[in-house]
C-alpha cells in the first residue's frame, strides 16, 4: 500500500514519524500539500497521529491510478461548492437560521431527506426568481481545489456526474462553467416570476442518487470498482454504496464512518492526489 498524507502544513518530522509507524520504505512528494509513503502497512497509530496533527491520510493500493476509474459522481452543496444554495436563498427572506437548521439535521441523517427538501422549499414561497441569479453571482463559490480536481479527472479521462438534491438553476450553470459531463438535480417551480414553494418534479433523494449513478455507470460500460463517489451528507451514502471508492469531503461523522477515505483538511484536489 501507499500511505497518502495530505495537509496544509506538513512537517518533515510528521512524515518521518508516520513512515516509521507504517513501516514505509521511502517518502515521495506529490504536491506541496501531499506526500506518498511507499510500501506502507495499515498499522495502528497512524489515524491517531494524523488526527492530532490535523492531517488527512489514506492507505491506497500502490498500483491504483486515477486513469483506472471512469466516473466520479459528486454532490454539489458543501462539496463541489462551498455553500448550501437553499440556505443562501433563505437568507434573502430573512429565514436563513430556520432553513439552515433543517439542512443540518437532514445532512446528519436525523430527518428524512425528501421531507426536509419539501419543508425548506415551502419556506421560500413568494421569493422572486431573481434571487437565484443573485445567489449564483454573489455567493456561490467553488470549494478549494475544485478546478484542479476537475482538470486532473479530465486529463485522466474520467467522466463527471454532478448529482444533487439542490437545484437545476445552479447545477446546469456549473455544468456549463466547469465542463461537467452529467448533472441530475431538483427543479424549483416558478409561477409568475416567484418561487411557488414546490419542487417541479420528483425530488432527487438518496435512492434517486444511487439509481442515477448505477444508470450512468452501466451506460459507460464501467464496473462498480471504476466509480468514485464524493459527498458530505447522509443523503449521499446510498450513492457512495454504488462506487468502488467513496470519499467523505469535510463530512458528517455518520458519513466518515462508512466511506473508503476521508478528506477534512485539504481541498478537493486531495481526491486526485490519492491516485497520483
Amino acid at each position: 500500500m501507499n500511505l497518502i498524507i495530505q495537509g496544509t502544513e506538513i512537517e518533515s518530522r510528521d512524515l518521518r514519524q508516520l513512515a516509521k509507524l507504517a513501516g514505509a520504505s521511502r517518502i515521495e512528494q506529490i504536491t506541496h500539500e501531499a506526500f506518498r509513503l511507499c510500501e506502507a502497512q495499515a498499522r495502528g497509530g497512524v489515524a491517531e497521529y494524523c488526527e492530532n496533527a490535523q492531517l488527512d491520510f489514506a492507505f491506497v493500493p500502490e498500483n491504483l491510478k486515477l486513469a483506472d476509474f471512469g466516473l466520479l459522481a459528486m454532490d454539489m452543496d458543501s462539496t463541489l461548492i462551498a455553500i448550501e444554495c437553499i440556505d443562501e436563498l433563505a437568507d434573502m427572506r430573512g429565514i436563513k437560521a430556520e432553513v439552515s437548521q433543517i439542512t443540518a439535521s437532514s445532512v446528519r441523517g436525523e430527518i428524512e431527506f425528501a421531507d426536509s427538501v419539501r419543508r425548506r422549499v415551502a419556506l421560500l414561497a413568494g421569493l422572486n426568481e431573481s434571487a437565484l441569479q443573485k445567489v449564483y453571482d454573489e455567493r456561490l463559490r467553488l470549494s478549494s481545489g475544485a478546478e484542479r480536481m476537475l482538470a486532473g479527472l479530465k486529463a485522466a479521462g474520467v467522466k463527471t456526474l454532478l448529482i444533487t438534491s439542490g437545484f437545476t438553476f445552479f447545477a446546469e450553470r456549473l455544468k456549463k462553467r466547469l465542463d461537467l459531463d452529467y448533472t441530475c438535480s431538483n427543479t424549483l417551480e416558478i409561477v409568475n416570476v416567484k418561487l411557488s414553494g414546490n419542487v417541479a418534479e420528483k425530488i432527487i433523494d438518496a435512492n434517486t442518487k444511487a439509481i442515477k449513478v448505477e444508470e450512468i455507470r452501466k451506460q459507460l460500460g464501467l464496473t462498480r470498482e471504476q466509480v468514485i463517489a464524493l459527498g458530505d451528507g447522509a443523503n449521499d451514502l446510498k450513492m457512495m454504496a454504488q462506487a468502488g471508492v467513496s470519499i467523505a469531503y469535510r463530512a458528517q461523522p455518520v458519513v466518515r464512518r462508512q466511506t473508503t477515505y476521508t478528506i477534512n483538511h485539504v481541498g478537493l484536489d486531495g481526491v486526485t492526489n490519492l491516485f497520483a
